[in-house]
């Protein structure tokens, strides 16, 4: 690690305890900062999280924020999706004290190179195949953000020579201050989150911080078909690299060989992981077949336009689960594509009943109270040949933790069925 004494007896309090809080606490303990943890939450799950505490000395407040655990504080460290609205903000702002995200606590002290990626869609897939070509070519690279282990926790182990590939949120790219890639790359840009941002203007200057303070001996690579995007090269010092949706290669792989190139890595080995990559877990991941009808876990897919690529490379006919936190988006958009192809849906969760406004005339559907009850729903319309397809176009946070938790629920529930119908 570089700048070990940056935090030394600094007094620092985390907001949020989950995984990404967890490292940064554990993290910041070992290198003799005084840390505090605050989370709004008082949960089974939250209590499990304070015994992965490396000390009893690190103090934990539960349920609700305090003014003590924000006052003359040195840093407040600002878990990802925690609003301006949240006390600890306000009063971190009342008191002048600096707001930081983790992903900027664990640059401060990151030896390695960073590529950093952001986007509407396909962040984690590309993130993933960076490091995969990475690791192809004999390099060693850490696959961290929102996926992997939490950037933090991964430190202890990098040298200058390796390589951290980070998923980044414009959530977390809200709160950086000196955090400067490598490389930069934004992938596309749709509307999404405008449960947060109070318009995709709002939601594009958030995105626009990955690469507010890289300079000419960095790299920006951005998509040469979106036409906002291209608007941002105006914008920026670094070197510009272009890519761009082909016959041969998607968009994703487009971007994953632009960032090869730069990195001088031989073409031949990219094409070799493209080949070889079986997906990421909860993107279009096939779970199993029972009688015939496909089942189809596509939980990470909380962006209308991820369902949409769903419903145009599955060539089965569909019953779609979907819902979840809504994210202000326009479900509308799916219409166009579902003609023909979705033959009912299962709506569930918080957005359950602003997805059937969109879909009324146009897509039969029903409401489930819960994903078990969609789940038995959707089998028992399905008929052979038929695919089942959880692609929510939402968060999960009104009934999972994660949209890993919701997919690994559903596997478990479709897993069971599976062994109801193999015992009959």
């Amino acid at each position: 690690m570089r700048n070990i004494d940056y935090f030394r007896n600094k007094k620092v309090t985390i907001v949020g305890l989950a995984r990404s809080g967890i490292a940064c606490a554990n993290l910041l303990f070992d290198l003799g900062a005084d840390v505090s943890i605050t989370d709004s939450q008082d949960s089974a799950l939250v209590r499990l999280n304070v015994e992965k505490l490396k000390s009893k000395s690190i103090k934990v407040e539960l349920g609700g924020h305090t003014q003590e655990f924000i006052k003359g504080r040195d840093f407040i460290i600002i878990s990802p999706g925690v609003p301006d609205s949240a006390l600890p903000v306000i009063l971190a702002k009342q008191y002048g004290i600096p707001l930081i995200s983790e992903i900027e606590v664990a640059w401060i002290l990151c030896p390695a190179q960073i590529i950093a990626v952001t986007g509407s869609n396909g962040k984690t897939t590309v993130t993933t195949l960076i490091g995969k070509i990475i690791e192809a070519s004999g390099g060693k690279a850490f696959v961290c953000g929102n996926i992997g282990n939490p950037f933090c926790g991964e430190l202890s182990r990098m040298g200058p020579a390796d390589y951290v590939v980070l998923e980044v949120s414009s959530f977390q790219l809200e709160t950086i201050s000196e955090f400067k890639p490598k490389i930069s790359i934004i992938l596309n840009f749709n509307r999404n989150h405008l449960d947060r941002y109070k318009d995709m203007l709002e939601y594009l200057e958030a995105k626009k911080r990955i690469f507010m303070n890289q300079d000419s001996s960095d790299f920006f690579v951005l998509n040469n078909n979106e036409p906002v995007l291209k608007e941002l090269s105006r914008q920026v010092k670094a070197r510009l690299v272009y890519f761009s949706e082909t016959s041969e290669f998607n968009p994703n792989q487009s971007a994953v060989i632009a960032v090869g190139g730069i990195l001088g890595i031989n073409k031949e080995k990219i094409l070799k992981v493209f080949g070889e990559f079986k997906g990421i877990e909860h993107r279009m991941e096939h779970v199993c077949s029972i009688n015939g009808i496909k089942f189809i876990n596509d939980s990470k897919a909380t962006t209308v336009d991820s369902c949409v690529w769903a419903l145009k490379n599955i060539p089965n006919r569909i019953i779609l689960i979907a819902g979840g936190k809504d994210k202000g988006v326009d479900y509308n958009l799916i219409l166009g594509y579902s003609r023909g192809k979705v033959k009912e849906a299962i709506l569930i969760g918080q957005a359950r009943q602003r997805i059937g406004a969109a879909f009324k005339g146009n897509i039969i559907f029903e409401e489930s109270a819960s994903l078990e009850e969609a789940v038995k729903k959707a089998f028992s319309k399905a008929e052979p040949g038929d695919c089942v397809l959880l692609s929510p176009m939402c968060s999960s946070f009104d009934m999972f933790s994660s949209y890993e938790e919701r997919g690994r629920v559903f596997k478990e529930i479709v897993f069971d069925l599976q062994k109801k119908f193999s015992i009959a």
